[in-house]
């Protein structure tokens, strides 16, 4: 599923007002099912998320040990009791609050790791342990779910609650709707950027933050001969060097909806120079970027061992929850289009969606209401620094001052895009792109070979 850039354009100028003034269908093409997806986990991992779940329902037992209070699940790719993300540390916050409230409901998180995340969260589906609501991206992950009807239709609820549904910034809902159909409730805003050590730039001679590709390389070898790591990334964490691809791709023209559709190819020239500019910046990348997870990867940002980071403005919590001096010496700028003119933005919104099988579809409502409510949303972006997804009226001057900078940048960005790897034909189209990208860093593979690996798959999956 593509996102609209049409919707994101107004989806951009929206919230750079709101953060300015803020003191005061689309057509699906992901195939695979999740059912199909769920037949392929093993049963090992099936029995053992099962035992999972069921061990978290009756840990919340003594809560809610009232026969009127109602247990409901929801799965998050995170550890919300030890993790040192501030994003993370709200949600937990909201659950305290919803399960606090005397609602008639008491919610139990099924916590895993990005990386287990759908493999864990299939293998329950499997196990006809399906959580009530789950977290999902938009584009090919939430188009599994919504084609084999795992999740369901949410308009209903926002058109009976006529404010709940009007308090949300323009477009938000966008990336998530199928042929009219709303299927995820947005929870913050995330825009891809280059976050950079101020201290380091000045000590490389570097006085301004590059606008064109070029400047942009020579910025980095500037700062590697002045001793430091121009680029932190997790090469192994294809999400990670993928987003650096996709980007590598806008720049030179790459268009994700031209390619799912046929009218360009993997093979064109312009997806050849996209790969090779992102072969020049691993050149960059630190020592033991193939070892480093993406958490060390972003470490190594805000411990100040390199100078550029790029990444996802949900980093903004990781880095200053990890680091508190670290707000004072980090700029952010957008990665640089070839000509020096604006350009898009790679973006995203967490969404929580809710499970056809739910027996509890109205405490469901209620849960996401607290996450999307006036005292969530204010804390997303003055404790966290993510971007909010309600036209909630917060103080500027208490988020993290690298809000403000993605506030400028959103005021001039062409428009917006999903990440590559979410918005290709399909997931598995999407785990080729990621995969192929990471063997061409490696070396394993040319750039050419990259190509017709991911020509070769389109043609037989993808133009028929």
């Amino acid at each position: 599923m593509s996102m609209k850039k049409a919707m994101s354009v107004l989806l951009t100028a929206a919230l750079a007002s709101s953060m300015l003034v803020g003191c005061g269908s689309s057509a699906s093409t992901g195939t695979a099912a999740a059912t199909s997806a769920a037949a392929a986990a093993t049963s090992t991992a099936a029995a053992t998320s099962a035992a999972a779940a069921t061990s978290a329902a009756a840990a919340a037992t003594s809560a809610a040990a009232s026969g009127d209070v109602k247990e409901l699940t929801w799965m998050f790719w995170d550890d919300l009791d030890t993790s040192t993300d501030l994003i993370t540390q709200l949600y937990k916050k909201n659950i305290d609050r919803f399960n606090a409230e005397n609602n008639g409901y008491h919610v139990t998180a099924i916590t895993t790791s990005l990386d287990d995340y759908y493999t864990k969260l299939n293998a329950l589906i499997a196990a006809n342990q399906a959580p009530d609501m789950i977290t999902l991206s938009p584009g090919t992950y939430m188009d599994v779910y919504q084609q084999s009807a795992e999740i369901q239709p949410l308009n209903s609820y926002l058109d009976a609650n006529a404010d709940w549904k009007n308090s949300f910034s323009s477009g938000m809902m966008d990336g998530s709707t199928y042929d009219g159909q709303i299927y995820g409730i947005p929870t913050n805003f995330a825009a891809a950027c280059c976050y950079y050590n101020k201290d380091m730039f000045t000590k490389a001679g570097i006085t301004e933050v590059p606008a064109d590709w070029d400047t942009f390389v020579a910025d980095c070898d500037k700062l590697k001969a002045a001793g430091f790591t121009p680029i932190t990334c997790s090469e192994s964490t294809a999400w990670c060097l993928s987003m650096i691809a996709g980007y590598c791709m806008n720049r030179n023209g790459v268009d994700y909806d031209k390619l799912n559709a046929g009218t360009a190819h993997w093979t064109d020239d312009n997806v050849l120079s996209g790969i090779n500019d992102m072969v020049t910046l691993t050149k960059y990348f630190q020592d033991t970027a193939l070892g480093d997870s993406n958490d060390q990867a972003t470490a190594n940002f805000y411990n100040e061992q390199a100078a550029i980071l790029v990444q996802g403005s949900w980093a903004i919590a990781q880095m200053n929850g990890a680091n508190s001096d670290i707000q004072s010496k980090c700029g952010v700028f957008s990665f640089p289009t070839k000509d020096g003119s604006a350009g898009d933005m790679i973006v995203k919104c967490d969404n929580i969606s809710m499970m056809s099988t739910t027996k509890n579809p109205e405490g469901v409502i209620k849960f996401m209401q607290t996450f999307t409510d006036d005292t969530a949303q204010k804390a997303t972006v003055e404790e966290c620094g993510k971007l909010p997804v309600t036209n909630v009226q917060y103080d500027a001057s208490k988020a993290p001052s690298q809000c403000q900078d993605i506030t400028n940048i959103l005021k001039n960005i062409k428009g917006s895009i999903g990440f590559y790897n979410e918005q290709v034909y399909n997931t598995e189209a999407g785990d080729l792109f990621d995969n192929t990208m990471v063997s061409v860093a490696m070396g394993d593979m040319t750039p050419e070979d990259g190509q017709k690996a991911l020509e070769d798959w389109y043609t037989a999956n993808a133009w028929k």
